[in-house]
């Protein structure tokens, strides 16, 4: 099948809105034979299981995949890899329409429960909460930025107990992971040119994020490498996870070879980890495929890498969690251990807009009605949608902030364009997947519907409120109950309000002023009761219209063994049950001042070394 005309057709369908959402997903199933660069040999799920493996891994997100290629390359161990969704398709390909994947099978589509202080005007007074499914996990659906965090991340995680996990011990493991092919960055001590992983700018870019990067100098900022040490306070371009315009998955970047001594199993929905009483030794789990259940041993160890939510929830299922909530669900306690607790995440707000007076912002509705002419431009790498819907990316420090030197508290994530954008032709998907309710959206946006704009969605870096999993029922096919608990402690909800006002103040320099940058200033639903621009109106707005980043963290915390709330050790190992670990984002003691899937690499690459320094005579590490 020609390239051309699959992009053309997924294109077509993507910004029609009479198809519907099951037909897109049947689009992308019928394309997976086109994969760009997919090799044919591959037989995903395709060989018989076998009765025992050396190490079984769940989930295929960035650490699964990333420990069952490390593992796979000592050629006499078998490895299985399990994963409860497909694979990825040409359409995911597509770094700029991750809000569509969000209506797909490649999104488990949590929610959260309803808050008193955040999510109140979205449906159902719930924030949705996206987490991948699929081979590939959440880079299938992510919005691409690579981001490390601060040195004083990976430190603290130190200091508080856990040794080997400082800066200087996880940065080979991020260059290990790394292939940067951005030229000036690519002689850096600081990144890595042999990985797997190809990290690059976006293959196009709007006029409007060399603004955002000229305005840095007006504000008293610098331009700079932001996954560099000493220089986090800064604005860049976004380094992505992309080539050539296409999204990298992590199932693309390390699971496309094929490693004979690899068995990847698809739609393989693990309902159990398999402990025994007496000896606590895990040595198996259990899984659901083809709507039968199954079981399958470990010789050495069963390492889960489901994700924050999911690695908790099995946990839970198995015997692994709070003796009291199991017990309130009759399920015997094996360990007992706060799984589930320790939630974190990066709450932000996405509804400011900046209308301007040229047409060089991305409006769909404009984008998809040229659709011809978009099917050649994808080709030709010149498209809106070979870009990340983030073009540029900027570290600050609020008033709030006291920390000393280059540890920000807001990420400034620009992009060209704004909710404006979303209406009309193919425009309503960003704004769906945020929960926004049609009455909200209208009567504030509807003034400047499809108008030219651009918008900074607002992050808090590092929040203080936790939030907590726990489980539904005993079933392990019902989704778990999740409080995000977002503004549970007061400062949060400050910082976000503060680096508002200074992304309005961002908005005056000269660089944004030059194409008439005006604020839109129709008040939020909600909220017309408070002054418009006061504290107490933009604290109104970010509870009303709350955004997260699908970067949930922290539910399987790594600490010492004198920390109550820890679950794993240092080496990732399950406190109280033997040859089982946790090596996902859900390790995590604080969440990172980035985007959670570099870190996650970094602990799949990191944790992989930790499992063959337990079973071979020395650590292998190819460093």
């Amino acid at each position: 099948m020609n390239v051309g005309v699959i992009l053309l057709g997924s294109i077509l369908l993507i910004a029609s809105p009479c198809f519907s959402i099951n037909v897109f997903q049947y689009l992308g199933q019928a394309y997976r034979k086109n994969l760009i660069q997919f090799r044919e040999d591959i037989q995903f799920g395709n060989k018989k299981i076998l009765d025992e493996y050396d190490f079984i891994i769940v989930g295929a997100g960035a650490a699964g995949a990333t420990i069952a290629r490390r593992l796979a390359e000592v050629s006499e161990w078998n490895i299985l890899l399990l994963e409860a969704g497909g694979e990825e398709s040409l359409i995911t390909s597509l770094p700029a329409i991750a809000h569509y994947l969000q209506f797909t099978n490649y999104n488990w589509a949590y929610h959260t429960e309803k808050e008193l202080h955040s999510c109140r005007g979205l449906i159902n007074k719930t924030c949705p909460w996206p987490a991948g499914k699929g081979l590939g996990g959440s880079t299938i659906i992510n919005n691409n930025m690579y981001t490390r965090g601060n040195v004083r991340d990976f430190d603290r995680w130190a200091e508080a107990g856990n040794p080997g996990w400082s800066y200087n011990d996880v940065l080979p493991y991020f260059l290990k992971n790394e292939n940067i092919n951005i030229p000036e960055l690519k002689k850096s001590p600081y990144h890595g040119v042999e990985g797997p992983l190809p990290i690059s700018y976006a293959g196009f870019n709007s006029k409007l994020v060399n603004a955002f990067l000229e305005s840095a100098s007006e504000v008293g900022m610098s331009v700079g490498d932001y996954n560099a040490p000493g220089s986090h306070v800064v604005f860049s371009r976004i380094q992505s996870t992309t080539s050539n315009g296409r999204r990298i998955t992590s199932a693309r970047a390390y699971l496309h070879d094929n490693l004979k001594n690899l068995h990847i199993v698809e739609f393989g929905y693990v309902t159990k980890i398999l402990i025994d009483n007496r000896t606590k030794v895990a040595y198996g789990v259990e899984f659901v495929k083809n709507k039968k259940k199954r079981k399958v041993l470990a010789k050495k160890e069963v390492i889960i890498s489901a994700g924050t939510f999911n690695s908790a929830k099995l946990l839970m299922l198995s015997g692994i969690g709070p003796k009291e909530h199991l017990n309130s669900l009759n399920i015997n306690t094996v360990s007992d251990l706060r799984v589930g607790d320790n939630l974190q995440e990066h709450p932000a707000y996405a509804g400011l807009a900046f209308l301007i007076n040229e047409t060089i912002s991305f409006v769909p509705d404009r984008v998809y009605r040229d659709l011809i002419g978009e099917a050649f431009k994808i080709l030709e790498k010149k498209s809106w949608m070979t870009t990340l819907p983030p073009e540029g990316v900027g570290y600050v420090k609020t008033k709030y902030n006291k920390d000393i030197g280059d540890i920000p508290d807001i990420e400034y994530i620009f992009i060209p364009g704004s909710l404006a954008g979303e209406a009309g032709l193919g425009g309503t998907m960003g704004r769906r997947s945020m929960g926004i309710p049609d009455k909200l959206f209208y009567e504030t946006y509807n003034s400047i519907l499809t108008h030219d704009s651009w918008t900074i969605w607002v992050m808090l870096m590092y929040p203080e409120s936790r939030g907590q999993v726990r489980l539904r029922s005993a079933n392990p096919f019902d989704k778990p109950v999740i409080n995000g608990n977002f503004f549970t402690e007061p400062l949060d909800l400050k910082r976000i309000v503060e680096g508002i006002k200074m992304t309005i103040e961002l908005s005056k320099t000269k660089a944004f002023q030059k194409y008439g940058s005006k604020l839109h200033t129709t008040p939020l639903l909600g909220c017309r009761h408070l002054e418009f621009g006061s504290d107490p109106y933009w604290e109104c707005c970010v509870e009303t219209m709350t955004m997260q980043m699908h970067h949930q963290s922290g539910t399987c915390k790594m600490g010492p063994e004198w920390d109550r709330n820890a679950v794993v050790n240092s080496q990732l190992k399950v406190y109280g049950v033997n040859r089982l670990r946790v090596i996902d984002a859900s390790i995590m003691p604080t969440i990172t001042g980035a985007h959670t899937v570099a870190p996650t690499y970094m602990i799949g690459e990191k944790g992989a070394d930790l499992v063959k320094s337990t079973w071979l005579n020395k650590i292998q590490t190819d460093l």
